[in-house]
């Protein structure tokens, strides 16, 4: 893509700042055809739908970020000169064309966005069926923004297709896709795996665990646990297994307590064998698959460990390896539990709704990656770029 320059990319940004709040009270409009429509009783997926003024501030706010933020391209990584004379320097340069694939959350349509253009990559939006209305009205605004300042609209194009048109694109885009991102469930990432020939970033998915270690305060245990569940239990971030030391103080005691806690925050309740014992009028967990499953609804599993390695080890197996948590005193033990456990965001003593660019000072993000390549954990502004070397010589040839 052509490289456009820093002054240029904010005008554009402050354009799109200055028309999302004039044309706030559309925007929502919009959005309540979208919630009018919606009728699949899946709670989860209409709390991400729901756009009102508060979350068209928020939208506002994620613009502003990435605006007031340094241009991350042509940043220098590495500069040296050799004993030959060549001169190198590594820099910092724009993917080129991305594709995101998203349900539900029409701030995705801004802030995938907005990251992708500052970083001076073009972006196909891929939103879901349930979101029409509202990320139409979103892709205006964005080409009026883009108008304003005299570049073309295809820099963000919203695709509206079905799963056939959307499989033949993925096959023969129209342009190299420099970088595929779903953002969902194990479907839509298998699907996009399947039929993609760019590179896959794996984004989205949670399943996280937290572990009560024998060493745990417990009420910072309660508190940190709780508020992964309730806090928002449409986000990838939100808890879903808590692995209890069989080893903890008055382990049955606990146990009631946190089966009390749950029940007083109309959380549903699984258990293992170990805690049905405890807990022996609670649904069991009635397969492997159960371990594996990311919930996001009102439902938990407590399940009983024996010991720090133990809990590593079932972590590692069954966690989407997005986020993990420790709770101990022990800051050794919470050292070797991080190292330890493979996931992109590691806890001790704190919450995983922490796991998100703004909680984390990156900004606003395009996703969480859970890939290693090329990048873990929220993708923000610095991580949209790749590297470019540029060499320069005086007639060196290599011998």
């Amino acid at each position: 893509m052509k490289l456009i320059d820093s002054k240029t990319k904010n005008n554009v940004l402050q354009s799109m700042i200055n028309i999302l709040d004039k044309r706030r009270e559309e925007i929502v409009a919009e959005n309540k055809k979208d919630l009018d429509a919606f009728g699949n009783g899946d709670q989860a997926m209409y709390d991400r739908l729901v756009v009102n003024n508060a979350k068209v501030d928020d939208m506002i706010r994620s613009v502003k970020e990435v605006m007031e933020q340094e241009d991350p391209v042509g940043q220098v990584i590495e500069h040296r000169k050799l004993d030959t004379g060549l001169d190198i320097t590594n820099k910092t340069a724009p993917f080129g064309t991305i594709m995101i694939i998203y349900e539900s959350r029409p701030d995705v349509t801004i802030e995938a966005a907005v990251l992708a253009f500052k970083a001076n990559n073009k972006i196909y939006l891929k939103g879901g069926k349930e979101a029409n209305h509202s990320n139409k009205i979103l892709e205006d605004c964005w080409h009026e923004a883009l108008v304003e300042n005299n570049l073309e609209k295809d820099w963000i194009e919203l695709l509206q297709m079905n799963r056939t048109e959307t499989q033949d694109f993925l096959k023969n885009p129209p342009q190299h896709i420099d970088l595929v991102v779903p953002r969902g469930g194990e479907k839509l990432i298998a699907f996009v795996k399947e039929h993609s020939t760019g590179a896959v970033l794996v984004s989205g998915r949670g399943n996280n665990f937290l572990y009560v270690s024998k060493n745990a305060n417990f009420d910072t245990a309660k508190k940190v646990m709780l508020n992964a569940k309730i806090d928002k239990i449409s986000g990838c971030n939100a808890l879903d297994k808590v692995l209890i030391d069989k080893n903890l103080p008055d382990f049955e005691k606990r146990v009631q307590e946190l089966y009390d806690m749950f029940k007083e925050n109309k959380v549903h309740i699984q258990v293992d064998d170990a805690i049905a014992e405890i807990l022996p009028n609670e649904e069991k967990i009635s397969s492997e698959d159960t371990w594996y499953e990311e919930f996001l609804a009102m439902r938990i599993v407590l399940g009983a460990i024996d010991g720090n390695n133990a809990a590593i080890n079932k972590i590692n197996k069954y966690s989407g390896g997005h986020s993990s948590v420790i709770v101990t005193e022990d800051k050794n033990e919470a050292a070797n539990f991080m190292e330890q456990v493979d996931s992109a965001a590691v806890y001790h003593n704190a919450s995983t709704r922490f796991t998100d660019g703004g909680q984390m000072g990156v900004g606003a993000e395009l996703a969480i990656s859970t890939d290693k390549l090329h990048h873990r954990g929220p993708l923000g502004l610095k991580q949209l770029v790749t590297n470019k070397y540029y060499v320069l010589g005086e007639g060196h040839i290599r011998e």
